[in-house]
């Protein structure tokens, strides 16, 4: 019996409830169905990082750690990405550890996004973008990306900005497209900020997972970009310690210090062992620079094993996703195909249609590689069995 309110709440989300990812984790908990779905590893991290967090609890690391992050972790982020972008962030005041990816996104925009402002991102996205810009009292302006390749329409960016939009949201190597920015692009988002106040805020949660010897085009790539930019990213996705909800953001000092006064009202500081445990984790450049073969090799066998299924797969050229259509065996919504592949079959995937606003369906499900062998063989077996209907 649950407790009556006394209050009748005035929601700010009235159109949001349970996501699809809550639906399909229900359902497949139901069916004990393999879990190609979430974007989490079910494989465990390095016994070398759970050692290094757990020595730093017994060692007293368990109070507070500075606003901005443990000195020596901000100090290490600053050299990776001057390393591999060419950009020198100030550890001091241009690097900020925050309580996961999905923090660090919210607090951007609620920092530096003010009500009446137009946010412009691109569909399908991750579901938390348009609900956090509303939150502000802000407008999302969502641009789908361009079928079959989710390529940005460029044009479309420069016809949809307007004196009121203040935020663009950019998010390389893309979930769930499993797509990837070039130069070019860019070169593009420059023009089209060049002289203005638009922020780029960039979710690059997925930098070091890239395949067939592709290179990240982040934000701190682009020396004009980087003067504008937000960047987020995430040692959760990055060093398979999703639980853990511990990542980063990279910004100007100007722009960084809207961000930290949202974040010393939200948590305050990070979790402390685990910012110790990055810190000397982060030292051994491999654990990063290993990354994107090693997803790879996933990618690689997951394709493989689906040869003889009737999906035919996206190409995946970053994140550990891929997409695959089924348009031409079956005219089933993608939402229904996703609960048959569970109901029939005991395989877990995504409808690409959640992370449309409007719930475009374009016969596309999302499947993560992000899961050990033996999932990955036993879910595309479980495929390989579809029917058309």
């Amino acid at each position: 019996m649950t407790l009556s309110s006394a209050v009748a709440p005035r929601s700010k989300l009235p159109d949001v409830g349970t996501t699809i990812f809550s639906v399909i984790g229900q359902l497949s908990a139901q069916h004990n169905a393999i879990n190609l779905s979430q974007g989490a590893p079910n494989f465990p991290c390095d016994p070398l990082l759970v050692e290094s967090v757990s020595r730093a609890m017994r060692e007293g690391h368990n109070q507070y750690a500075s606003m901005l992050g443990l000195p020596a972790l901000r100090e290490v982020l600053a050299e990776k990405v001057l390393g591999l972008y060419g950009r020198d962030y100030d550890a001091g005041s241009e690097v900020l550890i925050t309580g996961s990816a999905s923090q660090g996104l919210y607090m951007a925009i609620a920092g530096l996004v003010h009500a009446g402002d137009e946010v412009i991102f691109f569909e399908p996205a991750f579901d938390s973008y348009a609900p956090v810009v509303r939150l502000q009292g802000a407008t999302p302006i969502a641009l789908k990306l361009q079928q079959p390749d989710f390529a940005i329409n460029w044009d479309e960016v420069h016809a949809a900005i307007t004196p009121r939009t203040r935020m663009i949201i950019i998010n390389t190597p893309h979930n769930p497209s499993a797509q990837v920015l070039s130069d070019a692009d860019l070169a593009q988002l420059a023009a089209l900020t060049r002289h203005t106040d638009i922020v780029v805020l960039s979710d690059e949660v997925y930098e070091h997972i890239l395949f067939d010897g592709r290179r990240h085009c982040g934000m701190a790539t682009h020396a004009e970009l980087a003067e504008r930019s937000v960047v987020v990213s995430s040692f959760g996705k990055t060093f398979h310690v999703t639980g853990w909800r511990v990542g980063y953001c990279l910004a100007p000092a100007a722009l960084m210090e809207e961000v930290v006064k949202v974040h010393q009202f939200m948590m305050f500081s990070a979790d402390t062992p685990m910012q110790v445990g990055f810190a000397e984790y982060l030292r051994n450049p491999h654990t990063w620079l290993s990354l994107g073969e090693f997803y790879q090799r996933k990618r690689d066998l997951l394709a493989q094993a689906l040869g003889d299924s009737p999906f035919r797969l996206l190409p995946s050229a970053g994140s550990f996703f891929m997409l695959a259509s089924y348009g031409h065996f079956s005219d089933e919504s993608d939402s229904e195909m996703v609960k048959r592949l569970i109901v029939d079959h005991g395989v877990a995937t995504i409808p690409l249609s959640a992370f449309y606003t409007d719930g475009t369906d374009n016969r596309l499900i999302r499947l993560s590689f992000a899961k050990d062998d033996a999932t990955l063989l036993l879910g595309a077996q479980a495929l390989c069995q579809v029917l058309p209907r």
